[in-house]
């Protein structure tokens, strides 16, 4: 019997490291995204893979200064960010190849060199506004990018700092309007600090601050993404997304496994989970992206803001080896001139 007792500890202690849970450290967006995930994505992944994710919360230049920080030790498994600071943190080497990727499956646009990284979903930057006190007023819908410099929003208009995808987009379609463009943002800048600048209330980096500002009526003209638009709107609050005239800008939400000598072999499944038909319907339904999957079936009731279709062959692409390497010059001189 005592025998027996001991052989069934033994055991037990050699299928404990078999048994016991891993953890998964996720870094990804704040906001709606971070309670979404919680919700619709963990609890499967987790039950599936036997695995707990950790999820930590910031802007996508948050998510690839905590990979410098960390280089040396790297915590997070999976990373989230937007398509530039993407491009950087493959670039810097903080990106591994992701395992068995559905390449068939995938849109050209949604691959990155390498399959170091891949696309999510797609989202449009344009701007965002107040249904309701727009059509009060008997204002007509906003539609060009010039908008924003239109003195009846004086002190209403919110626009995300240039650390954030959206405020650089800013920048980039006021250089490109005017004659300037990547490799000449000198017109952005006159722009954006002698027009834009008297009519913004404030450059607010946070998806929550975002919010409220536009829910206790200070805001009600912003530069946003489709899909943060669509995720405000499916709270019921009257706002809409809008493509302007001049374009709307990609912005291409990505993920990759992060490269690191312990890398979990949990990273290149979560990723892939993403890609997913199904979950890819949860993030267009939720967040408003253009699915990345040649699987996925768009509902017309769902693609009311996503780029999808002839929205989304239109989109302007941006010319990210020219901005990275120049957007730490431009961000020095933002602060100095912008955001004084």
């Amino acid at each position: 019997m005592l025998r027996s007792v001991r052989l069934a500890a033994a055991l037990l202690l050699l299928a404990g490291p078999a048994l016991a849970q891993s953890k998964l450290t996720v870094a990804a967006y704040g906001g709606v995204w971070d309670s979404h995930l919680r919700e619709k994505v963990f609890p499967d992944f987790e039950k599936k893979h036997n695995v707990k994710i950790d999820y930590v919360a910031g802007n996508s230049t948050d998510t690839l200064a905590k990979l410098q920080a960390q280089k040396a030790n790297q915590v997070i498994d999976v990373a989230i960010v937007d398509d530039g600071p993407m491009y950087q943190a493959i670039q810097l080497g903080f990106c591994g190849k992701i395992d068995g990727l559905p390449i068939a499956d995938l849109y050209d646009s949604a691959r990155y060199k390498d399959d170091k990284a891949v696309g999510i979903g797609l989202v449009a930057t344009g701007l965002m506004y107040n249904t309701k006190v727009y059509k009060e007023k008997g204002w007509a819908a906003p539609g060009s990018w010039n908008d924003l410099k239109d003195a009846k929003t004086k002190k209403a208009v919110i626009i995300p700092p240039i650390n954030n995808t959206y405020g650089l987009y800013t920048l980039l379609m006021f250089a490109r309007m005017n004659g300037g463009g990547e490799k000449n943002i000198e017109p952005g800048f006159k722009v954006m600090t002698t027009e834009v600048n008297p009519n913004v209330l404030v450059y607010e980096p946070s998806p929550g601050k975002m919010t409220e500002l536009f829910q206790s009526g200070q805001g009600l003209l912003a530069v946003w993404g489709s899909a943060r638009v669509q995720s405000f709107a499916n709270t019921g609050f009257p706002v809409d997304f809008v493509y302007p005239k001049e374009g709307a800008v990609t912005l291409l939400a990505s993920a990759c496994p992060v490269a690191k000598t312990n890398v979990s072999p949990h990273a290149s499944e979560f990723v892939k989970a993403l890609l997913e038909p199904a979950l890819q319907l949860v993030l267009l339904k939720e967040y408003g992206y253009g699915p990345v999957s040649k699987k996925v079936v768009v509902p017309p009731e769902l693609g009311k803001m996503a780029p999808v279709g002839e929205r989304a062959a239109k989109l302007i692409n941006p010319d990210w080896d020219t901005i990275n390497a120049q957007r730490e010059d431009w961000t020095k001189r933002w602060n100095r001139e912008v955001e004084r």
